[in-house]
């Protein structure tokens, strides 16, 4: 009978033994997995940026240019590639195109039409040309190119005078189409050079980098510079816009001065 006892006395004691053994081998419930992320919103599909925000108008300035450079997420160029197109454009302001007419041998101003917003200043560049990227649908909605500017005139309605005004600011380098001006390096990075003219008016700039796809815009990112005059130039235009008799004036005096030094140069020599 002792001997009973002392074996259900040992197994009630290793019992309890296996039991917390087996309990502590139990493998532990895994941690649930983090939450996917969205890399479409952490990573953007085009992103751009300016070389300058701002450019400065000296007594010499004579020019220059502007670099506008960014990323893409996908592949630029190539069949099934992005494209990116680039346009620039300043503030609109009314202009007034004249027929020139010739009276008995001497030409006169003739009929005139104003047109109502025109940009100063018109780019545009793309890693294609445009018609290559958009459909003629889809570039007349957005207002893309040249041809599709809304240029509405008062009075005569005539688009021989649209044709004049384009031609006067193509002349002037101040509204050009660039084909294939964009620049593509290693598949997503791209670069372009924007060409100011001296004749380049100041105030804001707006400069708006498209992706397109498929024929489609399917993003796009507003830039901006300023054009401002510095120094000598800026007194000058202020005293012209403030008191234009007193600079006519002193430009008459300044020219009557610069002939008669000239003459006097040429006499000695």
């Amino acid at each position: 009978m002792r001997r009973w006892q002392a074996v259900l006395l040992a197994l009630g004691l290793l019992l309890p033994l296996a039991g917390g053994a087996a309990h502590a081998q139990a493998p532990l419930p895994p941690p649930p997995p983090p939450a996917p992320g969205n890399p479409a919103a952490a990573r953007p599909p085009l992103v751009a940026e300016l070389s300058h925000q701002r450019v400065d108008i000296t007594t010499g300035f004579s020019g220059t240019e502007l670099l506008v450079f960014g990323a893409t997420e996908r592949l630029l160029g190539g069949e099934g590639g992005d494209d990116v197109l680039v346009v620039v454009q300043s503030g609109a302001e009314p202009m007034i195109v004249r027929r020139k007419i010739r009276v008995l041998g001497l030409w006169f101003n003739g009929p005139s039409a104003r047109f109502r917003q025109v940009p100063g200043f018109y780019l545009m560049a793309g890693t294609r040309p445009l018609r290559d990227m958009l459909p003629p649908e889809e570039r007349e909605a957005k207002r893309l190119g040249l041809e599709h500017l809304p240029l509405q005139s008062l009075g005569i309605q005539d688009p021989d005078y649209r044709q004049a005004l384009m031609k006067l600011k193509q002349d002037a380098r101040l509204w050009h189409e660039e084909e294939e001006a964009v620049q593509i390096s290693g598949a997503r990075l791209f670069r372009a050079r924007l060409p100011l003219p001296a004749t380049t008016d100041t105030g804001d700039y707006q400069v708006q980098v498209m992706l397109v796809r498929a024929g489609r815009v399917v993003a796009r990112q507003e830039l901006g510079f300023r054009v401002e005059r510095v120094g000598a130039a800026a007194r000058i235009a202020d005293v012209a816009a403030a008191q234009p008799v007193l600079y006519g004036f002193a430009c008459i005096l300044l020219a009557a001065f610069a002939g008669w030094f000239g003459s006097v140069l040429f006499r000695r020599g």
